[in-house]
């Protein structure tokens, strides 16, 4: 039952797109099923790891921690994305580690299939290429707004990239501490660019969303450059 779910997903998977039925199902009967835990590591930076991930339900957070025990979340995984590219294709040690926010479910594709199509399908081989890119493309963008950008500019900019419509619902991650690991800060000053943007008349907080009240007001503030 768990392998007909997963290929029903695989057919859905824009990198997979174009592959015949017979080496999805193979595809399919390869991969390993998995259940996570709340704060359970699903992978440790440094290891090496020869499965590319696919997270049916749940949520995770990729981080890197420094030698005094600091977090900086890198990015929030959510239902139905794919992850691992690095460890899995580049056949290096993980560079980050990934824990689950909450229960998870996640299917393990093995790199010896993987290979295996790529091989065979060379336009597949290029569509995980482009998606590897897009993500490297974000982790700079990443790099640049935490130089660049102040702790207020970064945080008006996560709420106008995670709301649908004017209203981020508060998850587990969107609670003050895992903002301020993402955000590269730490949950005082979170705190305090909450207490002025609420002030400002920007953001309404409640313990379940995060309201946004003048749309135009907090893209001017993400905006804004450094400290």
């Amino acid at each position: 039952m768990q392998t007909e779910i997963l290929l029903n997903r695989l057919q859905n998977f824009e990198f997979l797109c174009g592959l015949d039925h017979e080496t999805l199902v193979t595809l399919a009967e390869s991969a390993a099923w998995k259940v996570f835990p709340p704060n359970a590591v699903v992978f440790w930076e440094g290891d090496t790891e020869t499965n590319l991930y696919y997270l049916q339900y749940g949520s995770l957070k990729v981080l890197k921690t420094s030698p005094d025990g600091r977090e900086q979340v890198l990015r929030f995984l959510d239902t139905g994305e794919i992850f691992n590219e690095v460890g899995v294709f580049a056949g290096r040690p993980n560079p980050a580690t990934a824990v689950a926010l909450e229960e998870s479910g996640i299917w393990l594709l093995p790199r010896h299939a993987l290979e295996e199509i790529m091989l065979a399908h060379p336009r597949t081989a290029f569509q995980i290429i482009e998606n590897m890119s897009d993500k490297i493309i974000n982790l700079v963008t990443l790099a640049a707004d935490l130089s660049l950008k102040t702790v207020e500019a970064r945080f008006a900019k996560l709420l106008l990239e995670q709301a649908e419509g004017d209203v981020i619902e508060r998850r587990r991650w969107t609670n003050q501490t895992e903002m301020a690991s993402h955000l590269g800060t730490v949950p005082d000053v979170l705190s305090r660019v909450i207490r002025e943007l609420t002030k400002a008349g920007l953001i309404e907080m409640d313990r379940h969303q995060i309201h946004i009240l003048d749309r135009a007001g907090l893209a001017e503030r993400a905006r804004l450059g450094g400290d």
